[in-house]
């Protein structure tokens, strides 16, 4: 299984009816048996809220992958017959027929590879924020989904909570009016960065599959974090500081923060993105303890265009004038300020939207929902699998998963722009059009092995 660069089949309307030689789905179908049949991908971190979610709405776990023994007591206790592996590949190859859906809880650069599998087998798959890596990653599995025809759902929890369909109400009705400026923030990373690459290398614990752990991504040695009881610099808690690995704040994060907004957007694209924040110049390895990240959006209909700015590291926008005196702006939120009014959105998934001041508010009252409330987001994925709902039924499915995730990622390449620097994008050809060194950055390379011809 050798990498293969896809872009070029990407590009373009034409690349809609790429052909993908899938393996037919074995096992659970329609009113077959009570329970789903769950592979979990990582059972550590997030995973732990995987198997609740499992388990709480009647599916079983027959198998799971995760590189760290140390992290597989919460799965076994739930479900002691499940069987482990180190290396989920192995898990497809031994155990295809045995399960019907995935859930994928690895650092970010296994997302691709891990939910690729899982549409290849034919799959149902849940995938954790962001749905990938690399935007041209994201563009691959949003197409490969819309192929294959299975229940998709990125974990972007928020999604389904009442304040974010409240947001996307009060921006789709027109009752703030057009959109003027966006700003999103976040009090992350609480993890190191701003870092230099440590030198030398140290003893791999022997419950760690190391290789596994680094996957797609070049190899580098295991170093010990020893400041820390969280085990190694890069595994298990710190990897999202680092290029190979993760996308800082802005990929842990904007999936959340700037979830209503880009929703009432999608599936629209940015034209241009820049560094604004004068001290932050990225090393290239591990990303800086703060940044501010601006996209440029084309207006529509003769509007001008709209900027989305991205704050993280504690920092935020000015204080905006409708803000009441004795109010701070939270730690995560956003501003969506347009001609009529303006939507404070505090929270880190979205929670709690409202318009700033409380006159404005009262004046403009809420919005009719122009979405139905969600039974929850695990609850969409499980029925849409069950077939009690269409396969669309899950809202963040990968067909909006997948360019919100593009627009995601093209903020994490902003980082590879020195402060100040500015770069177009042409969304339709995935390319930087007047920085061409910054395309390499849309795909990767993958070690062998890690890439699966499609």
């Amino acid at each position: 299984m050798n990498r293969r660069h896809f872009l070029g089949r990407l590009a373009g309307a034409g690349a809609a009816g790429l052909a993908f030689p899938f393996i037919a789905q074995t096992g659970w179908a329609k009113n077959n048996g009570p329970a789903l049949r769950v592979a979990m991908i990582g059972v550590g971190g997030i995973g732990n809220r995987h198997a609740q979610d499992i388990e709480r709405l009647g599916g079983i776990c027959p198998c799971f992958a995760e590189v760290d023994d140390r992290r597989t007591a919460n799965a076994l206790s739930r479900w002691p017959d499940a069987r482990g592996f180190n290396d989920y590949r192995r898990m497809f190859d031994k155990m295809s027929g045995e399960f019907d859906a995935v859930m994928v809880a690895t650092p970010d650069h296994h997302h691709f590879p891990a939910s690729m599998l899982a549409l290849m087998h034919g799959k149902h798959c849940f995938t954790q924020k962001p749905l990938t890596h690399t935007i041209g990653e994201a563009r691959l599995l949003a197409r490969a989904a819309a192929e294959k025809q299975v229940a998709t759902q990125m974990g972007n929890q928020g999604h389904a909570n009442l304040g974010n369909r409240l947001t996307y109400s009060w921006i789709k009705s027109g009752m703030i009016g057009d959109l003027v400026e966006v700003h999103s923030w976040t009090d992350r990373p609480v993890w190191p960065q701003g870092l230099p690459t440590p030198k030398g290398e140290e003893a791999v614990p022997g419950e760690l599959d190391w290789d596994v752990f680094l996957g797609p991504a070049p190899f580098r040695p295991f170093i010990h974090e020893p400041s820390t009881n969280r085990g190694g610099v890069y595994h298990p808690f710190n990897w999202r500081a680092w290029w190979d690995f993760g996308g800082g704040a802005l990929g842990d994060m904007a999936c959340h923060t700037l979830d209503g907004f880009y929703w009432s957007v999608h599936p629209r694209q940015p034209s241009a993105f820049e560094n604004t924040l004068e001290t932050s110049e990225f090393n290239g390895d591990c990303f800086p303890k703060q940044a501010i990240i601006r996209w440029t959006f084309d207006g529509e209909n003769g509007q001008p265009a709209l900027p989305v700015s991205w704050y993280s590291g504690g920092l935020k926008p000015e204080r905006p004038a409708e803000l009441q005196e004795d109010r701070e702006l939270p730690g995560n939120g956003s501003l969506i300020v347009g001609t009529k009014a303006t939507l404070l959105v505090e929270g880190p998934v979205g929670e709690n939207p409202q318009i700033i001041p409380d006159e404005k508010s009262r004046e403009i009252g809420k919005p009719e929902l122009l979405i139905d409330p969600s039974p929850g987001h695990a609850e969409e994925w499980f029925m849409a699998c069950r077939g009690e709902k269409p396969l669309d039924f899950p809202k963040s499915n990968f067909s909006y998963a997948g360019p919100f995730t593009e627009f995601v990622n093209l903020g994490v390449l902003a980082h590879q722009l020195k402060p100040g620097e500015k770069a177009n994008w042409d969304s339709e050809n995935l390319r930087v059009t007047d920085r061409p060194e910054l395309n390499r950055f849309v795909d990767k390379t993958y070690r062998g092995g890690w890439y699966f011809e499609v």
